[in-house]
């Protein structure tokens, strides 16, 4: 993360060149004003707030203010764009003991940014506002975040969080692994993706909803025939995406066979793309207890499958949601969360 710490006068000047012995690990560029007393490597010095804050607001993960909260507000208004985007905003008293994440408390990391503060600052209080971190309610852009999801329909999040802080039921469209995994699941009920309706979050790579729908990454099984050229297996994975809406970053990785370990193709393939790929042996494949579709691999090599069971292998929670197909009469590929 980093950060740009703005100072206002000589008083949160001294503050804030004492808040830099607190932050080793993170990259720290300190604002200030000119013709001000500092022991500072490298001061970036402004005139007014209004020159520095726009560019500030694209260039920084974070922006610490040790100013009045009123004035951040005011300077800040104007920039405001979407909490997705917006950066992390904290605000931090002159004895550097009382921090507030101000804006973008979880997608933007000012939460956690201010959790990390009170731990590295002595004596300091944070004043966290968001509710669900004040009630240890479940959080699921937090989850994405966390799990490193893409978020579509981020807008219904607000009307879902206040389900849950009220107490009501929502439901969830998602794989029993994954749900399963989910920490906290008071007042969640899992159901079927048949049953989503406007008060329910879907989880899944492929469901497109107009609900909040929160996309884990999803792993990719491959199987070819021998010799089959990268064009072939680019047009394939292409026509794969655009089946399921599926965008490159949705991407785990690629899984295979080791006996595909040397195809020119799909080599190629992985390479240009920049997907990590996997190879895994005849007793891995087959020690699965998962009833794969028929393949000629069985007949070959004496696998239960190359797509489908090395699908799974790559994928965290073990879970086939899109069994083989075949392309071109060469290629197969197959899906797992």
């Amino acid at each position: 993360m980093n950060i740009a710490v703005v100072t206002i006068n000589q008083l949160s000047l001294n503050s804030a060149s004492r808040l830099m012995d607190y932050l080793d690990g993170y990259e720290v560029d300190i604002y200030g004003k000119k013709d001000l007393k500092h022991n500072l490597d490298n001061l970036k010095i402004y005139n007014k707030l209004d020159d520095i804050l726009p560019s500030a607001w694209k260039s920084y993960d974070a922006i610490v203010c040790i100013l009045a909260i009123g004035a951040v507000v005011r300077k800040i208004a104007p920039l405001l764009k979407d909490k997705s985007t917006d950066p992390a905003i904290l605000v931090i008293n002159l004895a550097l003991d009382k921090i507030v994440p101000l804006l973008s408390g979880h997608l933007g990391g000012a939460n956690s940014l201010a959790n990390e503060l009170v731990k590295r600052l002595p004596n300091a209080i944070n004043f966290i506002s968001t509710a669900t971190d004040q009630t240890n309610t479940m959080a699921f852009e937090m989850l994405a975040k966390k799990r490193d999801w893409r978020i579509e329909n981020l807008k219904a999040l607000a009307k879902i969080s206040n389900r849950l802080l009220n107490k009501q039921e929502v439901k969830v469209a998602t794989y029993k692994s994954i749900f399963d995994s989910i920490p906290n699941k008071k007042n969640l009920k899992l159901v079927d993706f048949s049953s989503i309706d406007l008060d329910t979050v879907v989880i899944s790579p492929i469901v497109k909803s107009n609900s909040l729908t929160l996309k884990p990454k999803l792993s990719i099984g491959i199987g070819c025939n021998r010799d089959t050229s990268y064009i072939e297996i680019r047009d394939a994975f292409l026509e794969f995406l655009k089946k399921y809406n599926l965008k490159l970053e949705d991407i785990k990785d690629i899984n295979s066979f080791e006996a595909k370990s040397d195809e020119v193709g799909l080599l190629e393939f992985v390479k240009r793309y920049n997907f990590n790929i996997n190879f895994y042996n005849k007793d891995t494949i087959n020690s699965l207890k998962d009833n794969f579709s028929k393949s000629a691999s069985t007949k070959f090599f004496g696998l239960k499958g190359v797509a489908e069971p090395s699908a799974i292998l790559g994928s965290k929670y073990r879970e086939l949601i899109i069994k083989k197909e075949i392309y071109s009469k060469k290629i197969t590929i197959a899906g797992a969360v």
